[in-house]
């Protein structure tokens, strides 16, 4: 009896093993269909091949009089129709590119890439935070406030707050729930040392790790399955903020300085522009409307994307200054004051205004010196209003706004 029960053993993990080399010579030879199976491309039915033809072979008059109509909606949700019509061919997205401006132009968000290219010039874009403590997430809406906006409201950036045993740091993505940095919704970080006093702002860079031409059908196949890439995506610091060390408040209010390293000191000056980056530098906003027309569209976004552009800024010219306007004291309610003009209504020592900083040897005029480029301010417990304006984009304010969050710099 135990001589059988040893024969049986025997036998099934001689089978066990038979089946296993199978199924390994099958996946060799490319019959078998494991998990990095993939299948062998398909030629589309002619119906969708018709049905594509329909769209993109429409009259380019009668194109662009339709997303001039579309393109009307100036409020979410409704501008997601200009989305939508983007994302339908490469001949509707190349109309809607030369419709559709950047916010410095038309004061408008919305593509992606939007929220990387600086603000209007005229009239600052209004947003606000909502803060989550129990999570530690930071999320930027487009509207006057919650109550005011409503539906209207559009969620632009999400930041989490992860603590570290030496600094802690604030991943910024596009999503509600993602925050991996190896992900497509991953804008940048923020990043501050042990005292939370000095900041770091970082920003995506595309990813350079490619392979070679004769590589990349083998690389796509091998690839294709997988949600997200494995390569590290390197991160160019944008900005640097130090806040004075004010332990006991004994030096009056926060002060704060930013230097903005990707945005030149001529911005400010007359005729001076500041940086306007067109891929969002992993290539969010182009899977956002055509994943298909990614290479057509932009075969040169590695070399000549935010990356160099960025690097030259900061090699060749003067990098732009930013300092927390002095508030004034006063006498009747005993508190520094600033004219946020209606849009902070709680007294909070994170409330500010950020104005450049001009020497006066710098033939900047004076209306220019007291703009306000960037203002932040508490208005209930948990929410926050944030107001930008060129040269910043919605990426660097709200990057700046999270700094205000770190309880070292009070």
């Amino acid at each position: 009896m135990p001589y059988r029960c040893l024969l049986r053993s025997f036998q099934r993990i001689h089978g066990d093993s038979e089946r296993s080399s199978r199924r390994l010579a099958e996946r060799k030879c490319g019959t078998g269909r494991g998990r990095s199976y993939v299948a062998p491309e398909r030629s589309l039915s002619p119906s969708t091949t018709v049905d594509e033809s329909r769209w993109a072979n429409l009259p380019p008059e009668l194109l662009l009089d339709i997303m001039r109509k579309i393109e009307v909606h100036s409020t979410w949700p409704a501008r997601r129709d200009v989305v939508c019509c983007a994302a339908v061919c490469k001949s509707w997205r190349s109309i809607t590119k030369e419709i559709v401006k950047t916010p410095e132009q038309c004061g408008l968000l919305t593509f992606p890439i939007s929220l990387k290219q600086p603000g209007p010039r005229d009239l600052p874009l209004q947003c606000f935070i909502k803060r989550d403590r129990a999570a530690s997430t930071y999320r930027l809406y487009l509207g006057l406030s919650p109550a005011l906006a409503g539906d209207a409201s559009k969620l632009l950036l999400t930041a989490k707050k992860i603590r570290r045993s030496m600094k802690n740091e604030f991943i910024i993505s596009l999503l509600a729930n993602d925050f991996s940095q190896a992900s497509d919704a991953y804008a940048g970080k923020l990043r501050s040392n042990f005292l939370g006093t000095k900041f770091m702002v970082y920003n995506c860079q595309p990813r350079c790790a490619y392979p070679l031409e004769s590589d990349l059908c083998l690389y796509q196949k091998v690839f294709k399955t997988k949600v997200s890439p494995t390569v590290a995506v390197d991160d160019l610091k944008l900005a640097t903020i130090i806040y004075e060390l004010n332990v006991l408040r004994t030096r009056g209010p926060r002060r704060m300085q930013c230097t903005m390293h990707a945005i030149p000191f001529a911005s400010i000056q007359d005729g001076g522009t500041a940086p306007t980056p067109s891929t969002f530098g992993n290539g969010i906003d182009d899977r956002s409307c055509s994943s298909s027309a990614m290479r057509d569209e932009y075969p040169d976004s590695i070399s000549t994307g935010l990356c160099e552009k960025t690097e030259l800024t900061r090699s060749t010219q003067v990098p732009l200054n930013l300092k927390n306007k002095s508030p004034r004291w006063h006498e009747q309610l005993q508190c520094w004051c600033l004219n946020f003009k209606g849009r902070v209504t709680v007294a909070s020592v994170k409330n500010f205004q950020l104005v450049a900083a001009v020497d006066p040897s710098q033939s900047i005029p004076s209306a220019e010196q007291e703009k306000v480029i960037l203002q932040f301010g508490k208005i209930s417990k948990d929410i926050f209003t944030m107001d930008y304006r060129y040269p910043l984009s919605a990426f660097q304010a709200f990057a700046i706004c999270l700094s205000s969050f770190k309880p070292a710099c009070e």
